[in-house]
């Protein structure tokens, strides 16, 4: 590390500069502070030993002037007048520590390796979230696209709240992440997350797994169970494809969300819950609505609040945050130091239409990043049919114009020039091709 030492006397520079030396320090001596300052100005210092009385600009003046023009570095005053209210003034000042005089040097070799280690912490986190920086989101949930900046936006004002949310959207867009976020945010954060899925389900089964039952219910029910709602008293209740849910079901789901209880298939006496739900379908509710598939009272009760998160083919920006995080998460899984990606390879994700949405890009990323046996991934690392997949990049996209122009031309050089020639190629009246000829600045004959 490169050290200073700023004091007026000779014998005090000298023992710090051997003490400071010894443990592995470049060590530079000033008996003034313009001749530091001087030298801070071309390249700044890890540390400075700085004494308060000096001849010239004082050294709380001097820590000032460290502080606005290299705040990393961390400076450690030394006086032989200590005073507790000098100390709180250097303190706010920017200084790491305060010094009486005559220093220990076992003291100041502790004091120096301290600081030095407080600097190193401060850099390292500076840079991490320099680095984390592009991952602009909220959690798992990330995205620096306008669209979801909307869903962030309603996330932040729904989540206090213990009304109904039904998000939207399609599969693989990250519904169950944006509805663990909402229940994280809110009060109900120390309670249980309890997820279920609609889809697949008889009506029977969705029930006794939903509401518990008693024993002897049915055959095969030996033993009380309790279920899904109940475990997830005074929480959050989450469930996924709520389209799909049978019509049977949607009577009774409606029930629950008015009365705030539920009866165990086999018993008649009610169990009072305090739940929220959140849903999430990927298809148009309004329309399984509006075409008798759902019941309209259940999807208002449902959508008090609606997200819809928009699929990544619609929010290309998002990719590059997203990948960084998925190289990030499978690299500590693979414990493989997978910094980015090359060209070709971050060409082919950004132009890839992603029928899976993120849940599609994680699977890439995780197998890429399994695959990969350097530092980058390459377009040999990603999956075969994202690698066939060829895209001209927007940049090197042509318009109607440019395209209308180039063909012309390709027909005037076949033609020779020939106007009447190429406009029966064309299939375009004489004058059309010569107004079009003036405008593009393309030549001919008759």
């Amino acid at each position: 590390m490169r050290l200073a030492v700023v004091d007026d006397e000779s014998i005090v520079q000298k023992r710090l500069q051997t003490a400071l030396a010894k443990e592995g320090h470049q060590v530079s001596t000033f008996g003034a502070a313009e001749d530091f300052l001087k030298d801070l100005a071309a390249i700044p210092f890890d540390l400075v030993f700085l004494d308060v009385i000096l001849p010239g600009i004082n050294g709380m003046e001097t820590l000032k002037r460290i502080k606005a023009q290299a705040p990393d570095t961390e400076v450690i005053l030394m006086t032989g007048r200590a005073s507790l209210d000098a100390a709180i003034e250097a303190v706010k000042l920017g200084a790491f520590h305060y010094l009486a005089k005559p220093l220990r040097l076992e003291e100041v070799r502790h004091l120096a390796a301290r600081a030095l280690e407080h600097k190193r912490l401060l850099v390292e986190n500076r840079d991490l979230k320099a680095r984390l920086a592009p991952l602009e989101g909220w959690g798992e949930v990330i995205g620096v696209s306008q669209g979801m900046k909307e869903v962030f936006a309603v996330i932040r004002k729904v989540a206090p709240l213990s009304c109904q949310v039904l998000i939207q959207g399609e599969s693989g867009t990250g519904k169950e992440l944006v509805a663990r976020l909402i229940h994280r945010e809110s009060p109900r954060r120390d309670k249980p997350f309890v997820a279920f899925n609609c889809a697949g389900f008889s009506a029977e089964l969705i029930a006794s797994e939903l509401f518990g039952y008693e024993r002897g219910a049915f055959t095969g029910a030996t033993a009380t169970k309790i279920g899904i709602l109940e475990t997830a008293h005074q929480g959050t209740v989450f469930m996924d494809e709520i389209g799909d849910m049978p019509a049977a079901m949607q009577a009774k789901l409606l029930r629950v969300i008015q009365e705030q209880e539920i009866l165990r298939v086999g018993s008649n006496r009610p169990i009072q819950l305090d739940l929220r739900f959140i849903t999430a379908s990927n298809k148009d509710m309004k329309r399984e609505v509006q075409e008798g598939r759902f019941r309209e009272d259940l999807y208002f009760r449902l959508n008090v609040v609606q997200i819809t998160i928009p699929s990544l083919r619609d929010r290309q920006e998002d990719i590059p945050p997203l990948v960084q995080h998925f190289l990030a998460r499978y690299g500590r899984k693979f414990a493989k130091k997978v910094r980015g990606l090359e060209a070709a390879a971050r060409e082919a994700l950004l132009h890839y239409s992603y029928p899976g949405n993120v849940r599609e890009l994680e699977n890439i990323i995780e197998r890429a990043v399994a695959l990969s046996e350097g530092d980058t991934l390459s377009l040999a690392d990603l999956p075969l049919d994202l690698r066939e997949f060829s895209v001209t990049p927007y940049r090197e996209w042509q318009t109607l114009e440019e395209q209308e122009r180039a063909y012309i031309a390709k027909v005037l050089a076949y033609t020779r020039q020939n106007i009447g020639q190429t406009a029966r190629i064309l299939s375009l009246p004489r004058t059309t091709l010569w107004r079009k000829m003036r405008k593009y600045g393309l030549g001919g004959k008759q």
